[in-house]
């Protein structure tokens, strides 16, 4: 357990859709956990909650507001998961596990905070649920399949093979981490996955969204922020950081904070 300036995490254990779930709580003395929005951020496709590090803490310091964060099925503390070329695993994220992680903690006002993976994850659920978000901020989100993405993911399964890159995964993912670089890699790089697309939903979010993208990013490009922009029914506004990859909220620290507090701190008064 730890504290700082009257926010504790506390480590959690449940079940949702069927599986058993990691995750951490962060709560504030002062901070009600039933009236309150609540933060949560879901990871990329080979995150957890340990590969936030602090900073789900520090925006919560930020913006006031309590968090959740969890690892999705077959990532960090959660069950395993061998499944392996499944077009559909961020639609069943989405819209399948998601709703319950949320009601299992009681969160009905959530302000989603997306990176990667997780972003795709926040827009579908936005759509399909517009009265439990407040609003939402995606980082280095998809929304279609670019070129770029899958030469990246080549790039990255050969360091795989060549670094200790996965010996530094192991540290978030114990005995799964092999496994899940293969679900990622080889379900990205699947040909089934090519025509992977969510723009369909994108006109069905209609609460304040800020998509964020890494100008240097290797797995995307500001196409994706341009088609999110486009599409959605609410107010949204994008950034395009200079000098910065796949992860701005730690490439970009200060900036990304910034926008992003300003954003949350902007769009909850609108509720």
């Amino acid at each position: 357990m730890a504290e700082q300036e009257n926010f504790i995490t506390y480590p959690v254990s449940f079940c949702a859709a069927g599986r058993r779930l990691a995750g951490e709580i962060i709560h504030g003395g002062e901070v009600s956990w039933e009236g309150s929005p609540h933060l949560v951020f879901l990871h990329e496709g080979l995150g957890s909650v340990g590969q936030w590090k602090d900073f789900p803490l520090f925006l919560c310091k930020k913006t006031k507001l309590p968090a959740l964060v969890f690892d999705r099925w077959g990532y960090g503390k959660s069950e395993p998961c061998d499944k392996i070329g499944d077009v559909r695993y961020l639609h069943e994220e989405a819209l399948a596990s998601l709703p319950q992680v949320l009601a299992h903690f009681r969160i009905k006002r959530s302000v989603l905070v997306g990176h990667s993976d997780g972003g795709s994850i926040a827009l579908m659920f936005a759509a399909a649920h517009p009265e439990n978000v407040c609003c939402l901020i995606t980082e280095a989100a998809h929304v279609f399949v670019e070129d770029v993405t899958l030469e990246g993911i080549r790039e990255a399964v050969q360091v795989y093979k060549d670094t200790d890159l996965g010996e530094r995964l192991v540290k978030y993912h114990s005995e799964k981490t092999a496994l899940v670089f293969k679900r990622w890699s080889e379900t990205w790089l699947a040909p089934s996955f090519r025509e992977w697309n969510i723009e369909n939903y994108l006109h069905k979010v209609n609460c304040p969204v800020l998509a964020i993208q890494g100008k240097d990013d290797p797995y995307g490009t500001p196409a994706q922020v341009e088609a999110i922009l486009r599409q959605v029914s609410g107010p949204s506004s994008g950034l395009i950081v200079p000098d910065c990859g796949h992860i701005p909220h730690f490439q970009a620290r200060e900036a990304v904070t910034q926008a992003m507090m300003d954003f949350i701190v902007a769009s909850c008064s609108m509720v």
